[in-house]
C-alpha cells in the first residue's frame, strides 16, 4: 500500500536519538521506519519482537530501522534492549506530530478493541507473553510503517487494526531501490 504524501520538511525535523535527520539517513540507504503504539501494548511488544527475530534480515538488505515512539529515549532504550535491539535509531514524538504527518490516525473504538483484537490480544499477551504494560503515549495513537528512500515514500503499511502484523522484510523486498 502506497502512503500519502508527507509534508517535505517533517524528514529533516525528525532527528533520531543520535543526532541524525531521517533526510540524511534516507538520502543514504533505504529506511523501514516504524511507528509504535505505546510501549504497554501488547502489539507494540509483539512488533518489537517480530522486528528484533526479523533484524538480520531487515539489515541484509542494506536498511536500516529506525522506530518513532511516544515517550522519552531512555525509556524507549529500556524497552529496545529487552527486546534485543540496542543500538536501534529512534526518534521521539511524545506529541504524535510526525504520526500525524504521516497520516497516522488514532483508533476508533473496533480498531483497539474489536473482537479481532481481544483474540490477537490473549494470544499475543497471554499465549506468546508479551504481556501489557503501562500506557506511555497516546493509548488511541495506530501504528504504521514505511520504507523511505532518498527522502520518498516507497511502500507502507497503515494498520487497519492494531493487531496485524506487517511483513517487514517484504516490504522492504518489494522494493527497487535503483530507481
Amino acid at each position: 500500500m502506497q502512503a500519502a504524501q508527507i509534508a517535505p520538511d517533517i524528514l529533516s525535523e525528525m532527528i533520531t536519538n543520535e543526532g541524525h535527520s531521517l533526510v540524511r539517513l534516507s538520502a543514504k540507504k533505504p529506511v523501514l521506519l516504524v511507528f509504535l503504539r505505546h510501549f504497554g501494548c501488547t502489539f507494540c511488544r509483539e512488533a518489537l519482537a517480530d522486528i528484533s527475530r526479523e533484524r538480520q534480515n531487515i539489515e541484509k538488505t542494506g536498511s536500516q530501522i529506525v522506530f518513532v515512539h511516544m515517550t522519552d529515549h531512555d525509556i524507549a532504550e529500556r524497552y529496545f534492549q529487552r527486546y534485543g535491539l540496542t543500538g536501534a535509531e529512534h526518534v521521539s514524538d511524545p506529541t504524535c506530530r510526525f504520526y500525524e504527518g504521516f497520516g497516522l490516525l488514532k483508533g476508533s473504538f473496533n480498531q483497539l478493541f474489536g473482537l479481532q483484537s481481544w483474540i490477537r490480544g490473549f494470544s499475543a499477551g497471554v499465549l506468546t507473553g508479551h504481556g501489557i504494560g503501562p500506557q506511555l503515549g497516546d493509548g488511541f495513537q495506530m501504528p504504521g510503517v514505511f520504507v523511505l528512500f532518498q527522502g520518498a515514500i516507497k511502500e507502507s503499511f497503515i494498520h487497519k487494526l492494531a493487531s496485524e502484523r506487517p511483513d517487514y522484510v517484504g516490504l522492504i523486498e518489494c522494493c527497487n531501490f535503483n530507481s
